[in-house]
């Protein structure tokens, strides 16, 4: 089973990413962390993120993995763990850069697409083009919004509970500013994939969005068990 959840910055894709691979034993991949921990290896090898085609040279040397489970997920980039530093402001921008270059979303979508297929019970992805590029056929699409001044909210309080200077100003300006680029790139633009089940949890407590998506998971895998 490939369960793709797409939507913008702040929608609560992660959260509830984790909580349905933890509830149905799937594996979980942050496709986000992956474009991270590419955009913190350009970082440290002193690129401008203008350079194109140095950053892609970079992306597909870099040897990035995601282990554990999803509550306590790791991410290793060329072996050492980069878990709290790909969570920086600075990679963050870096990386809503590093992914508008076709040539690293190609390079990040051929992995994505062999992690998933390769999951022995099936697989979570979470990101911006799972259900529409990178898992088309998902037996399962959701996209989850938000308006920005609520994602800007829960961003900012996950911040300052990790002790991060920043503003809330700041953070909605980010948010919006990842939007722009998001929704504007040439390649696999932020929208919502064909037959994806579309939910707003900007009212919405996490719990009742989990039960949502999770009643729809179950029906389908009754639906499947009774084939």
């Amino acid at each position: 089973m490939i369960i793709a959840i797409d939507g913008p910055s702040g929608a609560g894709k992660s959260t509830l990413g984790k909580m349905l691979a933890k509830e149905f034993g799937l594996l979980y991949l942050d496709t986000g962390a992956m474009y991270r921990a590419s955009a913190l290896a350009v970082l440290r090898a002193g690129v401008p993120l203008e350079d194109r085609e140095k950053v892609a040279e970079i992306a597909a040397k870099a040897k990035i993995e995601l282990v554990g489970e999803p509550d306590s997920m790791r991410v290793l980039l060329d072996g050492v763990d980069v878990s709290a530093e790909i969570r920086t402001p600075d990679v963050a921008t870096a990386a809503s850069v590093v992914s508008t270059i076709s040539d690293v979303r190609k390079i990040m979508v051929d992995h994505q697409r062999a992690i998933g297929e390769s999951a022995e019970n099936g697989c979570v992805l979470e990101g911006r083009d799972i259900g529409s590029v990178v898992f088309p056929n998902a037996d399962i699409k959701f996209f989850l919004t938000a308006k920005p001044e609520a994602r800007a909210r829960r961003r900012f309080a996950e911040d300052q509970a990790k002790g991060r200077s920043t503003s809330y100003e700041a953070t909605l300006a980010e948010i919006n500013k990842r939007d722009e680029r998001d929704v504007s790139r040439a390649d696999s633009p932020l929208t919502i994939p064909q037959n994806a089940t579309v939910i707003d949890t900007s009212e919405l407590e996490l719990k009742d969005v989990f039960e949502l998506m999770a009643d729809q998971v179950r029906k389908l895998s009754q639906s499947s068990t009774a084939v």
